[in-house]
C-alpha cells in the first residue's frame, strides 16, 4: 500500500502564494505521472496540473502562468507552487500518482483557502 502524504495547504490572502508538497511513502514504486487535482463542495474533482517522469507538464487553463508543478523522482515527491492566488482557487487539493501498472494513488487532500 502506497500512501501519498500532502502538506502545505492553509489560508492565504488573494495575491499570495502557497507551496504544496506530496510525498509517496514507498520510494521503490515508480510513478509515470504525478499531479494535483482540486475539488469544491458539489463539483467534480478537476485537474490542476500533472507532470510526467520526464518532466512534461500540463496545466488547467485557469492556473497557467500562476502555478508551477515540479517533482523529485528520487524522492517520489511532487510539488505545486501557487502564486497570484485568487478566491476561486479555494478548494481541497488532492495529490495523484499513476503507477507504471496504470493504478492511481490519491492523497487525503489538503485545504487551500484564499480570502478576498
Amino acid at each position: 500500500q502506497v500512501q501519498l502524504v500532502e502538506s502545505g495547504g492553509g489560508l492565504v490572502q488573494a495575491g499570495g502564494s502557497l507551496r504544496l508538497s506530496c510525498a509517496a511513502s514507498a520510494r521503490a514504486v515508480s510513478f509515470n505521472s504525478m499531479g494535483w487535482y482540486r475539488q469544491t463542495p458539489g463539483t467534480p474533482r478537476e485537474l490542476v496540473a500533472t507532470i510526467t517522469r520526464g518532466g512534461g507538464t500540463t496545466y488547467a487553463d485557469s492556473v497557467k502562468g500562476r502555478f508551477t508543478i515540479s517533482r523529485d523522482n528520487a524522492e517520489n515527491t511532487v510539488y505545486l507552487h501557487m502564486t497570484s492566488l485568487k478566491p476561486e482557487d479555494t478548494a481541497v487539493y488532492y495529490c495523484n500518482a499513476q503507477r507504471e501498472t496504470g493504478y492511481m494513488d490519491w492523497g487525503q487532500g489538503t485545504q487551500v483557502t484564499v480570502s478576498s
